[in-house]
């Protein structure tokens, strides 16, 4: 093939997506930190499968148009770091293709150095040994060797060529990696990307694949294949009753959510304390069920047969004995529809942040938030969530708070997206929840919006950051081993404390984090921590450190047992 057109650029695009989705499970296993949110290729994937939807259906010829759209679905849909680079990456490679019909070899090698120097823009302090250092070098090396008589699958074996031996040097460049013993998680995604869309010019397009390469716990992902809207499948419905903890998993709304859109249609979902109401189409609602139970026991299952509904309508009969929407779809509708907010009126000023657990969002809205963007390490929010929340705050200075670094890129992106050009965006920088808090207790209404920008950014170094959390393998860092469910205690991104109990972990990590100087500590208590609990380890740390206010709050969050402020 020497020529690609706009409709071989989709199928390209849609072919990468759906084979970095088949493998996505085994990019999130190369996580460096041994955590519970190794989320690289999670994040990668809801971003392509956005830009995917976006074209699926358009028939444009032209490779600039197809791109243009392709780029829009990812920039709205990019989550986390990788996410969002991934976004800026063909954000790039659209710009190198503007009004272009078709492209041979030169041009594909010009739009991607094109997207190398947009992405690499994109990002205030490049690291190398990660997916920037991929591209570069891979774009570079079909730059180097491309020429006008090259056929498109040639190009494509010289890219991967040279992506493959970038990833393999990545542990060379970043010593993190080469201390755990794995390569860049986002430079392993790109490729499997690019391998996609090697596939379908050879013609021979990926399709998700009814078994991934990991993540056997999650039945939806491991046999779970995505539903085209003019397909009928099954109408399931079902009444959840979460819990009980301990034999259950945690739920997670935003993952969720996520997982069932990527394997239906039509989803409808309220959630009620610890009941959860879900309305999808499926072509497998065995594997909804499935993934479903990990989370809590049903309490109600309705499952329709839509094809078997379609052919008595096209046989002359009404459809009502196959399927009819019950009261509960009606209900949840209505429920739905009660909980559309109303436009806020215009304000001055308002404070977007991003919350895990229902006790940090209600902190959050105590203290003057007027957005809450549901997300956090284990499920990181999309650019179109915060532009969403941009719109309802309805203000004229909106300060936003990420409290997660790998949401920082995604926010701001979001922030650049704003089509209300009398809205004015300033993003936060917040890393963690406790230098969240108190950045935003730091906002003053009777100043300007550059003083409180100024302000509030410089009370993030005041806070001392660390977190209580789980290992999910085996693994030695910083002269550290821990062992596969071992507590780990992280003080600014460094694994500082290991234990078998996550108390003791949590002192050890006090006992490295306040110093003479300290004088409040804020703790932040997960869904695993009763109030008992919480009212015991206040004593303890009062006792200990007589000098030193707490101030404890009942977060809720999931996976992190404890959030910790020292100031």
């Amino acid at each position: 093939m020497k020529i690609i057109n706009g409709q071989t650029l989709k199928q390209m695009f849609i072919s990468g997506g759906n084979n970095l989705y088949n493998f996505y499970p085994e990019i999130d296993a190369l996580n460096v930190f041994p955590v519970p949110d190794g989320d690289t290729g999670m994040n990668m994937n809801l971003t392509m499968t956005s830009g995917a939807k976006e074209i699926q259906n358009r028939n444009d010829s032209s490779v600039y148009e197809i791109a243009k759209s392709f780029s829009r679905g990812l920039l709205m849909g990019a989550r986390g770091n990788s996410g969002v680079i991934t976004s800026q990456i063909f954000r790039g490679f659209s710009q190198g293709l503007e009004g272009k019909q078709e492209i041979n070899a030169v041009g594909l090698s010009d739009a991607l150095q094109k997207g190398v120097e947009v992405a690499y823009k994109a990002v205030v302090r490049p690291v190398e040994g990660t997916i920037l250092t991929v591209v570069r070098e891979s774009s570079q090396y079909l730059h180097e060797k491309v020429n006008a008589s090259m056929s498109i699958e040639k190009a494509f074996e010289l890219l991967i060529q040279e992506a493959k031996e970038s990833l393999k040097r990545t542990p060379e460049l970043l010593p993190v990696l080469k201390e755990v013993g794995v390569v860049d998680s986002g430079g392993a995604g790109l490729i499997k990307i690019f391998e996609g869309m090697y596939a379908a010019i050879k013609g021979d397009i990926i399709e998700r694949s009814l078994a991934t390469s990991v993540d056997k716990d999650n039945p939806i992902v491991a046999a779970g294949a995505s539903m085209e809207e003019d397909e009928f499948g099954y109408c399931t419905v079902f009444l959840l009753q979460l819990g009980p903890e301990g034999t259950k998993k945690t739920f997670n709304e935003k993952r969720f959510t996520n997982i069932l859109m990527s394997h239906g249609t039509s989803l409808v979902m309220v959630r009620d304390e610890d009941l959860v109401k879900v309305h999808i189409h499926t072509l497998f609602p065995g594997n909804i069920l499935n993934y479903a139970q990990q989370f809590g026991e049903f309490l109600k299952i309705s499952i329709a047969n839509m094809t078997e509904q379609h052919h008595d309508i096209k046989n002359g009969g009404s459809g009502n004995e196959v399927y009819e929407e019950d009261d509960m779809i009606a209900e949840m509708r209505n429920i739905a529809d009660q909980q559309k907010e109303e436009e806020t009126p215009r304000q001055p000023f308002a404070l977007i942040g991003v919350a895990s657990g229902d006790g940090i969002a209600q902190f959050f809205n105590d203290i003057g938030f007027s957005q809450i963007v549901k997300g956090g390490q284990t499920m990181n929010p999309s650019s179109e969530d915060f532009v969403e929340a941009i719109k309802k705050a309805n203000a004229d200075n909106v300060y936003i708070f990420p409290n997660n670094s790998n949401i920082i890129m995604a926010a701001s992106q979001a922030a650049e997206m704003v089509e209300d050009e009398n809205t004015r965006v300033f993003v936060v920088p917040s890393k963690t929840i406790p230098q969240g808090i108190t950045s935003s207790i730091m906002f003053n209404p009777e100043v300007s919006a550059e003083d409180n920008f100024t302000e509030m950014k410089s009370a993030l170094k005041t806070v001392i950051s660390g977190e209580v959390t789980f290992a999910i393998r085996d693994t030695e860092m910083n002269g550290l081993k821990m062992k596969k469910d071992d507590f780990i205690g992280i003080m600014e991104k460094d694994i500082v404390s290991v234990s078998k109990d996550k108390k003791e972990t949590l002192f050890d990590l006090l006992s490295k984090m306040i110093n003479e100087e300290s004088s409040l500590v804020t703790l932040i208590v997960g869904e695993d921590i009763s109030e008992q609990e919480a009212g015991e380890i206040v004593d303890k740390i009062s006792e200990l450190y007589p000098d030193v206010d707490v101030d404890l709050h009942m977060g809720q969050q999931p996976v992190y047992s404890f959030l910790i402020g020292v100031e």
